[in-house]
């Protein structure tokens, strides 16, 4: 099936050349979409220059930094318009390994609607993180999926792939957080509206070059929304009903 994988970036010069060689490998026929927010640190002439040399890589600059939902949600709108089949999300600093790709595309392939690269089920980990970013990552999994009604292990993974049916269906490009939280706010939808979802093991490792995007304000953004959604649903009677998963493992 046509695949695009979407590739947000700010200040990833010295991730993005070894991030798209490794995806080239894993998905030789998928497409790339570059969409780089702002980044001054040559992050788009290194990928310009790898998409003249492995073909299929697309750039999209924009001149100012405006979220990794907003980017996400620019990657849906690109590759619907040109008539990809499946779309997936990966982050640029090499904590998700490209070589998993395969895993997901399939399952999503053998239809599912939505595939999550997952660090809390059986066989997933977390490398290189402090305890007290993954309790907070642990935990904010958890009361997200109790006030939010998911049975769902990791909603805030940001390693994904999508049946591009799906996102239209769902009509995810009109989400509206930009931070982490549009992980879950898609995945709340997709769940609300009954979507298949499956989740699959893997091995998330902390970045090794350059900063994490990671602040305060989108950790209050995250609790915040969550929040309001939940509270919202449970006024109303709207709760969702916890859906069966697909673990594969």
């Amino acid at each position: 099936m046509k695949t695009l994988v979407i590739l947000p970036t700010h200040q990833e010069a010295g991730n993005i050349e070894n991030v798209l060689r490794r995806l080239r490998r894993a998905l030789p026929d998928a497409n790339v979409l570059v969409v780089d927010d702002a980044s001054t640190d040559g992050t788009c002439d290194v990928a310009r220059a790898l998409g003249e040399d492995l073909g299929n890589i697309e750039i999209l600059s924009r001149p100012t930094k405006n979220g990794l939902g907003n980017a996400y949600r620019t990657g849906f709108e690109w590759g619907l318009q040109h008539d990809f089949d499946i779309l997936c999300e990966i982050d640029a600093d090499l904590s998700h390994e490209p070589e998993v790709l395969p895993q997901l595309v399939s399952a999503a392939a053998m239809g599912a609607d939505l595939v999550i690269g997952s660090r809390y089920v059986p066989g997933g980990a977390i490398r290189g993180w402090p305890k007290n970013r993954l309790f907070l990552s642990r935990w904010g999994n958890r009361y997200v999926a109790f006030l939010l009604g998911l049975a769902i292990n990791d909603a805030t993974s940001g390693f994904r792939a999508f049946r591009a049916e799906t996102v239209r269906r769902f009509d995810l490009a009109s989400t509206t957080s930009d931070g982490y939280t549009f992980q879950v706010e898609t995945t709340y939808r997709l769940v609300r509206g009954g979507a298949r979802i499956v989740e699959i093991p893997i091995v998330f490792h902390e970045r090794t070059v350059g900063a994490s995007k990671m602040s305060g304000r989108i950790v209050r953004e995250a609790l915040l929304l969550v929040t309001m959604w939940g509270l919202r649903d449970i006024l109303r009677g709207r709760r969702a009903s916890p859906t069966i998963i697909s673990r594969e493992t």
